[in-house]
């Protein structure tokens, strides 16, 4: 016969527990486990965790895709894709892409012993010089800067005439899932920072990448477990508590910048202004940032019109609920040395214009009045 020994407080305490069954919540909660117990089929954060799950899932709908691997940024998200090249590979890059990126591929490449061609993919020419022996072309659409559209489809069909086993890498953070799905396109891996329009608020950093294949999948996965670059709990939980606004908020984005983009093409400050073409085909719709060159008149005024605006942070931030402006030569590609900033074609009179959620037409008049204080040349 045994007897049931009386345990101590401290330890019942400690292992005192809810019946998580019976909470049934309307909305996921935090689940801030390290760790689970060997029967759950999530066993350890840093393979997945019921919130990077469920994100995971949303997104999945989002992209059309079979998967989705979430990570903690958009450039952890770069480096995952990075690592399925093996030395003696060649990695194509297209010409304009966020400078960060650009160092990254320049590091990594030199490190791997990985060949890297740069190529200008928004013109005919550049997509037939990619090279016969590709391994992996990776590009932006819209690009940063310029807002340059990348055919996606024709640069598959280009490069698997080429090697049929290379991989399509399309970076989707500024086009998101709603206006563009890199895998119908042809791609084979669609990637984005979730920091900026996925959550829109300026608070979460995170990133993802989006697949159909199985075992392109399962490699990627196994990537993020041994490099730990899975996105953490909170982070998830935010993420997917933005995707609830998400629609909402980027049709607000595309409204506002119709309305901004009307009215700067009649400011005669600017000499080009920059905005992606749309189609049925591929961007189906696009909003948020804009790129402005300002006249020669002008160059050297972006300390005058920063100074003079209201409503605009400055900063790298972007794609959020407040709007912010830039200059890429000092901002998002500061790291580039200034003949790399040149041969991208930058210099001090482009400015990016990101806009939030203010009502346009307060964005307009402050944009006005920055414009009326510049002194040119």
């Amino acid at each position: 016969m045994s007897i049931k020994k009386q345990k101590h407080p401290e330890t019942e305490a400690l292992h005192f527990r809810i019946n998580n069954a019976d909470t049934h919540p309307v909305a996921t909660p935090i689940y801030q486990n390290s760790a689970f117990t060997a029967d759950s089929p999530y066993f350890y954060t840093r393979k997945s965790n019921p919130n990077s799950v469920e994100f995971e899932g949303a997104m999945a709908l989002l992209e059309q895709a079979n998967h989705i691997i979430s990570t903690t940024t958009g450039m952890s998200a770069i480096m995952l894709v990075l690592q399925q090249l093996h030395p003696g590979d060649h990695l194509v890059i297209n010409q304009y892409i966020y400078g960060c990126s650009y160092k990254l591929f320049k590091r990594y490449t030199k490190h791997m012993g990985i060949r890297l061609s740069i190529v200008d993919l928004s013109e005919p020419s550049g997509r037939e010089s990619i090279p016969n022996d590709v391994s992996m072309v990776l590009f932006e659409t819209p690009t940063n800067p310029f807002l340059k559209n990348i055919p996606i489809k024709e640069v598959s069909e280009i490069t698997r005439k080429k090697s049929v086993d290379a991989l399509i890498v399309v970076d989707n953070t500024w086009a998101t899932p709603l206006f563009q799905n890199p895998l119908d396109c042809g791609a084979d891996i669609s990637l984005a920072s979730a920091t900026k329009y996925i959550s829109g608020h300026s608070d979460v950093m995170g990133g993802f990448i989006a697949v159909n294949n199985d075992k392109l999948a399962e490699a990627l996965f196994e990537s993020r477990f041994y490099s730990g670059a899975i996105i953490d709990p909170n982070s998830a939980w935010l993420l997917r508590r933005s995707l609830h606004t998400f629609p909402i908020r980027m049709r607000e984005h595309v409204r506002t910048t119709q309305s901004l983009y009307e009215f700067l093409i009649t400011r005669n400050e600017i000499e080009t202004l920059y905005y992606p073409t749309t189609s049925p085909e591929q961007l189906r719709d696009y909003g948020g940032i804009l790129f402005f060159q300002f006249s020669k008149e002008h160059q050297h005024c972006y300390s005058q019109f920063i100074e003079s605006l209201t409503l605009f942070d400055t900063g790298t931030g972007m794609a959020c609920v407040s709007s912010m402006v830039a200059q890429p030569w000092s901002g998002s590609h500061a790291s580039l040395c200034d003949s790399d900033k040149n041969a991208m074609g930058l210099d001090t009179g482009l400015v990016r214009l990101c806009f939030g959620l203010e009502n346009s037409q307060d964005l307009i008049s402050d944009l006005e009045t920055a414009f009326m204080t510049l002194k040119p040349l």
